[in-house]
């Protein structure tokens, strides 16, 4: 299991995975909206679609994680990050969520998304927004 940043960007972020790849001397892994399975009944908009929607990089040791804002979704510059908390044991997973959720918000609740077995995001009540990940590695 593992404690990850997560940084979002309002759709530069390609240009900053760019950036952190010659500095890091490393390759992002990234996935756009408009690579991601379309869904009947929310068309995508064309602005989206090359928005990145996920991206991973390695920098020693570390997987940083970053997306895009969807577009018309409020950014603050500077404090968009989350912690992303990814790993294997789904009990475990559920329990830190729940946790986390006590006198908190949960803004996506913990379900099944085509990316991951069990996904959720809350905010704790101190602010801190978490992202909790099933991953089988």
């Amino acid at each position: 299991m593992a404690v990850q940043p997560y940084l979002v960007f309002d759709g530069n972020c390609e240009g900053v995975l760019s950036f952190y790849e010659n500095v890091f001397g490393t390759e992002a892994k990234r996935m756009t909206f408009g690579e991601a399975p379309p869904h009947p009944d929310h068309p995508l908009p064309e602005e989206a679609k090359s928005r990145i929607m996920h991206a991973n990089l390695e920098v020693e040791g570390t997987t940083l994680m970053f997306s895009d804002t969807f577009p018309g979704t409020p950014y603050a510059p500077g404090s968009a990050i989350s912690l992303a908390l990814v790993g294997s044991d789904m009990d475990k997973l559920r329990s830190y969520f729940e946790g986390l959720s006590v006198g908190g918000t949960v803004t996506m609740p913990l379900q099944e998304t085509f990316w991951s077995k069990l996904y959720g995001q809350v905010r704790d009540p101190f602010g801190i927004d978490w992202q909790i990940s099933y991953s089988e590695q």
